[in-house]
């Protein structure tokens, strides 16, 4: 945000407290929507509803849609039916869509009562869909022509319903039965002749998602072909409507927030940390730490039945932390590398045994020079004997292999058993490999030590 923006921002909030109304409506007009977006997020909720009611309409129109989902149910639920019910004939479709998506029946079908037939049709397509598919996120605004129309015509529609269309860079070419026959960019139709045919200058080569396909691979979908808009058809290739690049942004925020939080063994939320509540918080990550701790107490086991064998060589002991988290850092590497594989669909689980050979060349790698690095650092700083240097060397190269390969297999085998692999990222397989590298540390030492277990 420039200096110029921040300043406005900060007179904006002395007009709302000093009750200068007037002034506070010609200030807003020269500010971003976004800017004061993110400046009623930041609000207490009463304030913000404050200044959102004395915004002039149209400028509130344009920020509704880019305020958190918190924020937009408190601001509706605070407003009268016939306040709210105008808001939401100002919004996008789709904005509309996943607003009344997340309320409850009653209030929506009070809503929908209120506003325009045209927006409750288009309202009541989008939530028919199933969540998180490419219909329940696209908007049914856009530009549709005809292929018999000339350029003029398809001209003058675009101005006349360009304003109420989510996009008018790109129209689209559908027939009677609205089967979308092909596009047409917009500087295709200011470039070539008035009396030319839509049918003529059009893009037959058209590519489009099915309704239901998911949103994820929508987003790919974009990402591949470096589109700013896509049609989205029906099973029989009629168009419904389009998804734009800023609700592909926010699918990518979505799903990448969502695999971060799996990551750290988190149950995925869609609030924003401030707008979380502490016993929210609580719900969201107490199962998997109750899971993870109980199975840690499998390590502590171990070193219990192992206890002879440490109480004979007490040096052991001071290098079990170091071998656990080598081994846990290098299967989060792996896994990571894995899972983001697979979610660029880089990665297919035909290829599982040519990633297994490619992760455990580089744990040899790896683990030798760690093994090295180790062994000089023992036997000249930590002044150990050889026979435990070589058994915590021995160890860190076996459990770098290990934790490598368990690492690039577990992500791929949920993948193929329809489970999001970012479950098992970096907690589950730490806990794993902490378990496997006390197994195989007592085993070389109760061997090469010569230690009675």
């Amino acid at each position: 945000m420039s200096i110029e923006q921040k300043d406005l921002q900060e007179l904006l909030i002395k007009l709302m407290r000093t009750r200068q109304y007037a002034k506070l409506r010609a200030v807003a007009d020269k500010i971003n929507p976004a800017d004061i977006a993110a400046l009623m997020d930041s609000m207490e909720d009463e304030d913000s509803l404050k200044l959102f009611r004395l915004l002039p309409k149209d400028k509130a129109a344009d920020i509704f849609p880019l305020l958190q989902d918190e924020d937009q149910q408190y601001i509706i639920m605070s407003l009268s039916t016939k306040e709210a019910s105008i808001v939401i004939d100002n919004l996008m479709a789709d904005d509309a869509a996943d607003l009344l998506e997340e309320m409850p029946a009653n209030v929506v079908t009070k809503l929908l009562a209120n506003t325009s037939p045209e927006t409750r049709k288009d309202v009541n397509q989008l939530l028919r869909y199933p969540e998180d598919s490419a219909g329940s996120v696209m908007t049914v605004e856009y530009v549709g022509l005809r292929a018999s129309m000339t350029v003029t015509q398809a001209i003058e529609r675009i101005r006349r319903i360009g304003l109420d269309s989510e996009t008018v860079d790109v129209c689209y070419v559908i027939d009677e039965k609205r089967k979308l026959l092909g596009t047409v960019a917009l500087r295709y139709l200011l470039i070539k002749p008035e009396n030319a045919l839509i049918g003529d200058i059009m893009n037959e080569n058209v590519i489009s998602i099915n309704t239901k396909t998911d949103q994820e691979q929508a987003a790919r979908m974009f990402q591949k072909y470096d589109f700013t808009a896509m049609p989205v058809v029906d099973d029989e290739n009629r168009l419904v409507g389009i998804i734009t690049i800023d609700d592909i942004v926010d699918i990518m925020q979505e799903e990448a927030t969502e695999d971060i939080e799996k990551m750290a063994a988190i149950i995925p939320t869609e609030k924003p940390y401030m707008k979380t509540g502490i016993f929210e918080t609580y719900r969201k990550r107490i199962p998997w730490l109750l899971f993870l701790m109980i199975s840690a107490t499998f390590t502590g086991s171990i070193i219990t039945h192992f206890e002879d064998a440490l109480s004979q060589y007490v040096v052991l002991t001071a290098y079990i932390p170091m071998l656990m988290d080598t081994g846990g850092n290098a299967g989060s590497q792996a896994s990571v590398s894995v899972i983001r594989g697979l979610s660029l669909h880089e990665i297919r689980f035909n290829q599982l045994v040519l990633v297994i050979w490619k992760e455990i060349r580089v744990a040899v790698f790896c683990g030798v020079t760690l093994a090295g690095a180790n062994f000089l650092k023992l036997l000249f700083f930590d002044r150990i004997p050889v026979a435990v240097a070589a058994v915590v060397c021995m160890t860190l190269v076996c459990i770098v292999i290990f934790a490598k390969t368990i690492g690039c297999v577990l992500p791929m085998i949920a993948d193929k058993i329809g489970f999001d692999p970012a479950v098992m990222a970096s907690p589950l397989i730490t806990t794993i490999v902490d378990a496997v590298s006390l197994l195989l540390y007592f085993s070389f030492a109760t061997h090469m030590l010569n230690i009675a277990v």
